[in-house]
């Protein structure tokens, strides 16, 4: 029997949407030679601004770079304490580190999100910042984590795998202080590249962040401070322009996928399905079930040309890079089970029901062993 492959991520259903929008706009910045702060960058950002419905969105050059200058923007540096979650990318921590802050995680809760109670035993004099990650396409209780930090204490959100999600009907991006985005090429805002944004209501923060993307010019050779070359690309900008009018259609297809696992998994033992918190609408930027013996499944699944993955396979205290924390295994439990649990399934805008139906068949039959 031929084996049949259904892959972790396809772009090509959307690309095939934005192929002729594309060809124009790279024509257009190629003629112009409008190639870095072109128009497209300014077009974008107000677009995404207005859509995540804030006042400013400031381009830049990757996700990355979109935290730490969020952090910096609010004046976060060094001997600054900065309260992350255990279970992240290593990008939110490391974002961290290079303002200058000292990281401290928390543990999330059993829907994979920072717990606020977690936040609100971790703060002490120092804390400058907490950085709510809307992980796997539904946003953190930002409002819960608010209630747990006094006043002064900023809220950033890591929104990079929730665009287009809401929380008690506002979008991702204007739940915080200050919102950054990963605009990476599988997020449900992806460009074709690295690329990133940062939000925020704040004038002069957005004043701040675009000095600080720009080498810390306010002007051309006038530059108030050290800052960074991290500028959105104009082509990335076209790629983004192009995709942002299909990101809502692209995310119901996302939602409806889900649902259809919902129905194809809801009896199969050992498996934990994902669920939507209250207050949420989850954009299923991952469909993450949780299963026992995890990485024999994958493999299985694997093996049979299924792209199933893992996000993520440690969580951050237990990385080599970050032994100098302190930590042990047992610090973070919550996020530790977690992750040993936790399998990505197939799930992206054009999957049909028939490679779905596939994909079940396999979870099936390696559940089975």
């Amino acid at each position: 029997m031929t084996q049949q492959h259904v892959p972790l991520v396809d772009l090509s259903h959307q690309q095939l949407q934005i192929n002729d929008a594309i060809r124009e706009g790279f024509n257009r910045v190629i003629a112009e030679s409008s190639f870095i702060m072109g128009p497209q960058v300014g077009e974008f950002e107000d677009a995404w601004a207005n859509y995540c419905g804030v006042k400013y969105a400031i381009g830049v050059g990757n996700g990355t770079d979109a935290i730490e200058l969020a952090l910096r923007s609010i004046g976060v540096g060094p001997g600054d304490e900065v309260i992350v979650p255990a279970n992240t990318f290593v990008a939110t921590a490391g974002a961290a580190l290079r303002a200058g802050a000292n990281l401290v995680l928390a543990d999330c809760n059993e829907d994979f999100l920072l717990d606020s109670r977690e936040v609100a035993a971790k703060l002490t004099p120092r804390t400058k910042a907490v950085i709510g990650v809307h992980l796997f396409g539904q946003a953190a209780a930002m409002e819960d984590i608010s209630s747990s930090v006094p006043p002064g204490v900023a809220l950033i959100e890591d929104m990079a795998q929730a665009q287009g999600a809401r929380r008690f009907g506002v979008r991702a991006g204007g739940l915080g202080h200050v919102a950054a985005t990963s605009f990476y090429p599988g997020k449900n805002l992806g460009a074709y590249g690295d690329a990133g944004a940062i939000m925020t209501d704040s004038e002069a923060v957005a004043t701040r962040l675009r000095e600080l993307r720009n080498h810390g010019g306010k002007a051309r050779y006038e530059h108030l401070d050290i800052g960074f070359n991290s500028r959105l690309d104009t082509l990335q900008a076209v790629v983004l322009n192009a995709k942002l009018g299909l990101l809502d259609q692209w995310n119901q297809q996302r939602v409806d996928a889900a649902a259809r696992y919902r129905e194809l998994l809801r009896d199969l033992d050992g498996v934990v399905l994902p669920r939507c918190i209250p207050g949420n609408d989850h954009v299923f930027h991952l469909y993450v079930v949780r299963v026992q013996e995890r990485d024999r499944v994958v493999h299985e699944l694997n093996r049979g040309g299924i792209g199933a993955g893992i996000h993520y396979p440690s969580p951050v205290h237990l990385l080599p890079a970050y032994a100098f924390l302190g930590h042990r295994k047992g610090s973070f439990p919550v996020a530790e089970s977690l992750s040993r649990d936790i399998l990505s399934l197939p799930l992206y805008p054009g999957i049909t029901p028939s490679q779905q139906e596939i994909v079940a068949d396999a979870l099936r039959s390696a559940l089975r062993g």
